[in-house]
């Protein structure tokens, strides 16, 4: 009884044994009512004949033995019947019942005689005299009895046979063909219904299987299709979630062999310029007094230089930090990203130069003001020309380009640089990620987190940066800010 098969064969089996008793309590009933409804209608006018039959015997006084013998020569026909002579307000007179039965009320009660000669639907039934509290049809008719008027003449219908009626029925053909055709029907419909849920059950079986095994491991289980119905809904909506699971546990894996190479970077990075400071300040410890200034002033010029390189990772590494958890809100302000170009533009191009770059800003157009957190812009920005300079070659070039797209302002930083290959591309915004990875950090001078901060700075902003590239032509890194006309 613990399967969902069981308890729904067992909830239907009851529902129709429920059916069949009362179907039958009310087919008896019924059977039972008819039969008084047609013995009442039948004898309708058997009260008024009998008291034709009786009157002459009721002038003067009652003469039990001429209404006996009429009574005798009647039942010998018909011995159905009870008969009683009551006064106008009910009281019995006299009776002609079996000699074995006692009055047991003597009187009774005359509503239901009143409706009956009025004309009442029928059936109704009356008080039996012999019977307390029973009631059974009748036949009454209005009578004189020794010259009181409003007498009633009360014929009892049914007599002996009503009494056995129940047991009539229970042992008639009839009865016996109703009661077997309905056991019959409750035999065939409760072998449908319980084939029919086999068949609905079974998928539900399926589904059970398919989440078990789901639940075992076998990730790739689905529940085949069915009939777009509730069950249908359910094994789509059971396949939607494997799919959403799946889909998270690959993130899952993702995230944490993320983590695991970011773990592994920053220990290297960190690492890198710890032991350089770390191996120099020995030296200078060691070789102290014979060390010239020269000498001196070298080492220190190196120590301090990777003591720079590791303050920027760090605070590279926590400004990423916050960016992830969303600690930075952006102080939103219109500003000209023209300007800050061209500022930017101004910034780099001492590097520009050292390296025989040239750092170009190309504004065809005036450009309207754009609504962005100006410092958080400006160091994206600054990240992408940093990286733009770094893989552009000696005698190539770097473009900043601000255009007008219907309601945004669209900024484009483009190189003549190396270019990144194609299966490089989706893993470019990763922290720690190098296209060039046989060059050391010192090398490029990159630690492989500018993009990483600036598409995190573009997001806070609701604009993915974007990028494209042809190796060996070069990189267009894009963004869109909205202008400070767009409604925010």
């Amino acid at each position: 009884m613990h399967s969902f098969y069981a308890k729904l064969s067992a909830i239907f089996l009851l529902l129709m044994l429920t059916v069949v008793v009362i179907v039958s309590i009310l087919g008896f009933r019924a059977a039972l009512q008819l039969d008084v409804e047609t013995d009442q209608k039948l004898n309708r006018t058997l009260a008024s004949n009998l008291a034709v039959l009786f009157q002459p015997w009721l002038i003067d006084n009652i003469d039990d033995k001429m209404i006996r013998m009429e009574i005798d020569n009647l039942k010998g026909i018909n011995r159905r019947i009870d008969i009683y002579l009551m006064g106008s307000n009910g009281m019995i007179k006299a009776h002609y019942v079996p000699e074995d039965q006692a009055l047991m009320m003597p009187t009774v009660d005359l509503a239901p005689l009143d409706a009956y000669l009025a004309g009442a639907e029928l059936p109704l039934l009356g008080d039996d005299p012999l019977r307390a509290g029973r009631k059974k049809p009748f036949s009454v008719a209005p009578i004189v009895i020794m010259g009181e008027e409003g007498c009633y003449l009360y014929v009892i219908l049914g007599g002996e046979r009503y009494e056995t009626l129940a047991n009539m029925l229970t042992n008639s053909y009839i009865m016996r063909t109703a009661a077997l055709g309905i056991g019959l029907t409750l035999l065939v419909t409760a072998v449908i219904g319980m084939l029919l849920f086999a068949l609905l059950t079974k998928r539900l079986r399926r589904m059970r299987e398919a989440v078990h095994a789901f639940e075992g491991g076998n990730l790739q289980r689905r529940i085949q299709p069915g009939e777009p119905d509730e069950l249908g809904d359910l094994g789509v909506a059971f396949n939607q979630m494997a799919d959403t699971i799946v889909a998270n546990i690959d993130q899952l894996k993702q995230a944490d062999r993320l983590r695991r190479e970011l773990i592994a970077n920053v220990s290297h990075d960190l690492r890198s310029p710890l032991a350089s400071i770390q191996g120099y300040l020995e030296t200078i410890l060691i070789k102290d007094p014979s060390l010239s200034a020269d000498e001196r002033k070298a080492y220190l010029e190196v120590g301090l230089k990777n003591t720079r390189r590791l303050g920027v990772l760090i605070e590279s590494l926590f400004e990423l930090s916050k960016l992830d958890a969303r600690q930075i809100e952006p102080q939103i302000e219109p500003f000209s990203i023209a300007e800050l170009a061209q500022d930017l533009a101004m910034h780099f191009r001492p590097i520009a130069e050292r390296k025989n770059i040239r750092l170009t800003v190309d504004v065809a157009t005036p450009l309207p003001l754009v609504y962005a957190d100006i410092g958080l812009v400006e160091r994206a920005i600054s990240n992408l020309i940093d990286n733009a300079l770094r893989h552009t070659p000696a005698g190539g070039s770097v473009r900043i380009v601000p255009t007008n797209d219907a309601g945004f302002v669209q900024v484009e930083i483009a190189d003549t640089g190396s270019g990144i290959p194609a299966e490089d591309l989706p893993r470019v915004f990763d922290r720690f990620y190098r296209v060039e990875k046989s060059r050391a950090p010192e090398e490029n001078g990159g630690a492989g987190l500018g993009l990483a901060i600036a598409q995190k700075i573009f997001e806070l902003h609701g604009s993915p940066l974007g990028v494209r590239s042809v190796v060996d032509k070069g990189t267009t890194f894009n963004f869109r800010l909205p202008t400070a006309t767009l409604e925010r």
